[in-house]
């Protein structure tokens, strides 16, 4: 049709068509060109914000973290990663067995960033980012570079606290998390894969997100782009303050999708403060096992609204138990301050000074009732050590074992030997993983913890310690150093 039109009447059809789209409705008003143009014109009274004021005044007191750190482990021989299911599983094993030469060492290296709050040196970071690293090494913007000691890790918030030989020191400025904005503007500072002092900025998306198996920090959701080597950098307002440090991103794939969250800078500064006054982190503890209300659970307790959190059951020696807490109690508040999920219960107790007494009010069948409790001590984790840290049940090799129960034994076809269910210090430098199994110290078969100890404390401090380790289908004897006294 087109093809054998000329010119004039297609552009004539054309104007007419535009005409058309462009004439009113019948009963409707004619709009004037100044009601037409006047979101363009309030559009373009939109500016963006500007940060090169921020990283001017602000960037010389973030930092270049890097790490190294001695990795010790048994190797057998090649290795290849095929799956039990995959069809060449069988062949590899069958033909290719694993042979045993012995603890192999090398140098791990890692990157991150952090920022200086005192000019005399003190620096936050992530404790993933340092933990367990034998050295390490803080870079400033001017190029200089000074070895950091380790003050303290506090694993459960993700912070470590660090300390640097230097005075007259740029510094960071803190502000206040609780006068952040959902949608206002906020930017980061760090050294994404390495490339150092790189700016990304975005908007606040959440505040107090609670991620998985993370109890103690309400977590500032934002849309900034972070990436491996921005943990431990600040989170900056747009009035040049620290309101967070990045920690996680939330990916499938390792790299930015627009999920990352970062620590509120108030709940460092507490777990600095106590890091620098004491080498750990003291958090109260309850006693209590604990669990969401839904709307039928709360019907079924006669509340009105599913607010509040229920107990499942309480430890008898517990601050809880004590204080005559119950199972099917609903915790409402905590020191007057209202409870909406089990993770406001969870902070307030942990940010809670072991021996104080709190108020407690639950409801118990059909109505309110106020308690008290003086709060107990939530075990440490932290100790000041280059990140090495105390766990609980661990002996001084830094072993954590369990005994086999008779269908383990029959699995890992042995009818003798302790499982490591967690390994730190001295066991870990030798290459000890978590996972294996002691068969034997000093030529002595272990049959449990008991008599593990009891041959440990007979070896005496100080002496180096053989341990026969059984790891898949190898088995080694590997040599653990221990310390004086």
């Amino acid at each position: 049709m087109f093809g054998r039109m000329n010119k004039s009447k297609f552009f004539a059809i054309l104007l007419f068509s535009l005409a058309a789209c462009t004439q009113p409705n019948q009963g409707q008003t004619r709009q004037e060109p100044s009601q037409l143009t006047a979101p363009a014109a309030q559009a373009s009274s939109i500016s963006l914000p500007d940060f090169t004021t921020l990283v001017q005044k602000e960037g010389a007191a973030v930092v270049n973290i890097s790490t190294t750190q001695t990795v010790h482990q048994m190797e057998y021989g090649p290795q290849f990663n095929v799956p039990e299911n995959d069809p060449f599983f069988q062949f590899f094993r069958r033909f290719m067995p694993p042979s045993n030469s012995g603890p192999q060492e090398y140098q791990g290296h890692s990157l991150g960033s952090g920022f200086i709050i005192s000019d005399d040196g003190y620096v936050f970071t992530n404790a993933h980012v340092v933990n367990n690293a034998d050295d390490i090494t803080v870079k400033l913007t001017d190029k200089r570079e000074f070895k950091a000691k380790v003050i303290g890790i506090d694993r459960r918030t993700d912070i470590a606290l660090l300390k640097i030989d230097a005075a007259r020191l740029p510094k960071v400025d803190i502000g206040d998390p609780s006068k952040l904005k959902v949608g206002e503007w906020v930017a980061a500072i760090g050294s994404p894969f390495g490339f150092e002092n790189s700016v990304t900025a975005g908007i606040v998306s959440a505040k107090g997100r609670e991620l998985p198996d993370e109890n103690y920090v309400p977590f500032i959701q934002t849309d900034v782009p972070i990436n491996p080597g921005n943990s431990g950098g600040p989170l900056f307002n747009l009035q040049g303050e620290v309101v967070g440090i990045n920690s996680q991103i939330w990916s499938r794939t390792g790299g930015y999708m627009g999920l990352s969250f970062a620590i509120p800078i108030d709940v460092a500064m507490e777990v600095g403060k106590q890091l620098r006054e004491h080498g750990k982190v003291s958090r109260g503890r309850l006693g209590v096992s604990i669990q969401p209300l839904n709307a039928e659970l709360a019907q079924s307790f006669g509340l009105s609204s599913p607010s509040g959190v229920l107990i499942s059951s309480v430890e008898k020696d517990s601050a809880a138990g004590r204080a005559g807490l119950l199972p099917g109690d609903v915790i409402q508040k905590y020191n007057g301050k209202k409870l909406e999920d089990p993770a406001d219960l969870s902070r307030l107790v942990a940010a809670t000074q072991p021996g104080t007494r709190v108020q407690i009010q639950v409801w118990r069948k059909g109505a309110s009732k106020e308690m008290s409790a003086v709060i107990g001590e939530l075990p440490a984790e932290a100790v000041a050590t280059h990140g090495e840290e105390a766990r609980p049940n661990a002996n001084r090799l830094g072993l954590v074992l369990n005994n086999l129960s008779s269908e383990q034994k029959q699995q890992l076809n042995v009818d003798h030997g302790l499982l490591v269910e967690d390994v730190a210090g001295p066991a870990a430098k030798a290459g000890i993983q978590q996972g294996d199994v002691i068969l034997a110290i000093n030529n002595n078969e272990v049959n449990n913890t008991a008599q593990f100890k009891k041959l440990l404390n007979e070896n005496g401090s100080g002496k180096p310690i053989a341990l026969l380790v059984k790891r898949n289908d190898a088995t080694i004897y590997i040599p653990i150093k221990t310390k004086e006294g």
